[in-house]
């Protein structure tokens, strides 16, 4: 079985977290884990190839 992608893992569980966050209408909180997510997914791809 294929592993998923550790930059896909970070990636899925920053969405979960930012659901949270709207649900509590924390948008401020919800940006910024989204941003948060999308840098550490970044580096976790260019760090693969590496």
């Amino acid at each position: 079985m294929n592993e998923i992608p550790e930059y896909y893992t970070i990636l899925f569980q920053a969405a979960e977290q930012a659901i949270q966050a709207l649900e509590q209408q924390n948008y401020g909180l919800a940006k910024q884990i989204l941003i948060d997510g999308e840098q550490a997914a970044e580096e976790a791809f260019v760090a693969k190839d590496e």
